[in-house]
């Protein structure tokens, strides 16, 4: 039968679970002991100590600890807290603090960048060549170019004025026509040619003509017996007056067609323009592309019973060239044909 316990009388009882506070606080941690601490596990999460404060909190907290704090600490936690505390001042250490620059939007660069520029040799590839590029030029002989070959070029006066030429200056004086002889006139550069020219003053008995016109004799026969057969009978119809005079705007030129490398009619006398009529009560009816509505009438009965005695035919509308005249002229077409606008 087990002896019950009983206190030792020279000995105070004490309370279960205190220990002397003084030889735990005097008993020193050596090195090796706390190594060994280190091997061992980690202390449950209720011996863990709590993370230090941030450094501009400990004073806070140091402050507010209390020696009763102190005093409730568990026994042994002292080295093992260093040792924590040591350990989390190593990661914090370790673990860079944010800085004021990280928080705050970057600052711009003090010179902002620039992109680089393009090379000098780039330049003369953007900018105009320094000549323009300029179409193919003419040859320089090419206000001398030679027209295209036409067998009438080759016409030269012979030492007698052949027998039709004659008898059609006869036949001029018997419609009342005045002309002139005039000297023969060729180009051989250009291929113009009028062998027997003469210059008209009239186109019959009352109708003149103005400025001097220079044609060939057949040509000028022609104009004359449309002047005395269709113009005068058409003024005195439209107008009740009798045609006085006709103003011609060209005759003998010594030319190419406008933008062609074909002689003109003009070239050989054989053409003649009409850029107005003049009635004997002072009337001037002026060819143009509008013409009064009465003036219209007249023109244009004109024109259409041109188309016949002549083989040419141009007028207002035609082209820009033949807007301010009527072209009438004798070219020698295929079957007698006739060209008319």
């Amino acid at each position: 039968m087990e002896q019950p316990l009983t206190p030792r009388v020279d000995q105070p009882l004490k309370r279960r679970g205190e220990r002397p506070l003084k030889r735990r606080s005097e008993q020193q941690v050596k090195p090796s002991q706390t190594q060994q601490k280190t091997q061992e596990p980690l202390p449950s999460p209720a011996d863990v100590p709590v993370p230090q404060p941030r450094p501009v909190d400990a004073p806070k907290a140091d402050a507010s600890k209390t020696e009763g704090d102190q005093k409730t600490e568990a026994p042994g936690s002292g080295a093992a807290g260093r040792f924590n505390e040591e350990k989390s001042h190593q990661k914090k250490q370790a673990r860079p603090e944010p800085s004021a620059n990280t928080e705050s939007e970057p600052e711009p660069p003090a010179v902002a960048p620039t992109p680089p520029q393009k090379p000098d040799t780039a330049e003369p590839e953007v900018q105009p060549p320094p000549i323009a590029p300029q179409p193919p030029q003419k040859p320089a002989d090419a206000g001398d170019k030679k027209m295209l070959p036409d067998p009438r070029s080759a016409d030269l006066p012979d030492a007698k004025m052949p027998e039709e030429e004659v008898a059609c200056r006869e036949r001029l004086k018997t419609l009342g026509v005045e002309f002139e002889e005039h000297k023969a006139e060729s180009n051989p550069e250009i291929g113009c040619s009028i062998p027997y020219p003469i210059v008209l003053k009239t186109l019959g008995k009352s109708i003149a003509i103005a400025p001097g016109t220079e044609l060939n004799c057949p040509m000028a026969e022609v104009a004359a017996r449309f002047a005395a057969n269709v113009i005068q009978p058409a003024a005195k119809a439209d107008f009740g007056a009798d045609l006085k005079s006709i103003g011609q705007a060209s005759a003998f030129v010594c030319r190419p067609r406008h933008g062609t490398r074909k002689l003109s009619e003009h070239a050989f006398g054989n053409a003649l323009d009409i850029a107005s009529f003049t009635l004997s009560d002072g009337k001037k009816v002026e060819v143009g592309p509008t013409p009064p509505e009465k003036d219209a009438k007249f023109l244009n009965a004109v024109r259409k019973a041109a188309c016949g005695p002549f083989k040419t035919v141009l007028g207002p509308g035609a082209d820009p060239d033949h807007a301010l005249h009527f072209h009438l002229d004798l070219e020698p077409r295929r079957h007698g044909g006739t060209f008319c606008q």
